[in-house]
């Protein structure tokens, strides 16, 4: 596939997973946004992920076994990208998940907002903050 086109799906998978987020921070409560957020966003990164996995040859070597193999698995325009869209879709349904949960807590938006915000940047790092935030909540909670 010609890296234009590449390019052109990189932006197009940035512009549509930006909205999600937007509403995960703005408006968590609304009930279209865990729909945008946990299905129909992550639904088309999949089918766009699937379809980049199929439609072409991984290059010699590449591979999942070692790091070497990886790296030349990535070596692939194709690959990278369907390795970009990995982390868009897991991110945001990560974040999807975090504002869910503090809806069930009760934890304020305000501070699960740098967490989805981290989650969005970082992945693991703002997932490990929530984490630790859910963890302070349930133990006050269940200090109560």
């Amino acid at each position: 596939m010609a890296c234009m086109a590449l390019e052109t799906l990189f932006k197009i998978a940035g512009d549509i997973v930006l909205p999600a987020w937007i509403l995960l921070l703005v408006a968590p409560g609304w009930r279209w946004t865990q729909r945008v957020a946990t299905f129909a966003v992550p639904l088309l990164l999949a089918g766009l992920y699937i379809w980049l996995l199929t439609s072409a040859q991984p290059p010699a070597g590449a591979g999942f076994s070692s790091l070497a193999q990886v790296r030349i698995l990535f070596s692939s325009p194709q690959a990278l990208l369907a390795g970009w869209v990995h982390y868009l879709a897991f991110d945001l349904f990560t974040g999807a998940w975090e504002a869910r949960e503090a809806a069930r807590l009760g934890i304020s938006r305000w501070i699960v907002a740098p967490c989805l915000i981290l989650t969005f940047l970082f992945g693991p790092v703002g997932l490990a903050l929530f984490l630790l935030v859910r963890l302070g909540m349930r133990r006050e909670v269940e200090a109560r």
